[in-house]
């Protein structure tokens, strides 16, 4: 069985120093005790596009599981929907982009 990651794509938001500060007191915390079954969190802060231009997304955040059925459980369970509905909440600049995908990891 392979693993699965939630991936939530934050846009740029129209109160940034708000959006920030909400991520990292109540989001970040939240996602950490409420996403059952998680087995990795990563919060990245999008720089640029590869080009240097401007990005149209200012978070991503991936939460890994062990496989698909544990990833919906989660977003299944009261705590996987506060914390999407969460995550929705805090996003000034529009609504997050939320994906599923599988993951295949490659060692080098």
């Amino acid at each position: 069985m392979k693993a699965a990651k939630l991936i939530v794509m934050y846009p740029v938001p129209s109160d940034l120093e708000t959006f920030e500060r909400r991520y990292a007191q109540e989001h970040v915390p939240m996602a950490v005790e409420k996403l059952a079954g998680k087995t990795r969190f990563v919060a990245s802060l999008v720089l640029c596009n590869a080009d240097k231009s401007a990005a149209g997304f200012h978070r991503i955040a991936e939460v890994y599981f062990p496989s698909l059925e544990d990833l919906q459980t989660c977003l299944n369970s009261p705590g996987g929907r506060e914390t999407a509905a969460h995550a929705v909440e805090i996003s000034s600049g529009g609504a997050p982009l939320f994906m599923i995908s599988e993951v295949e990891s490659f060692d080098f």
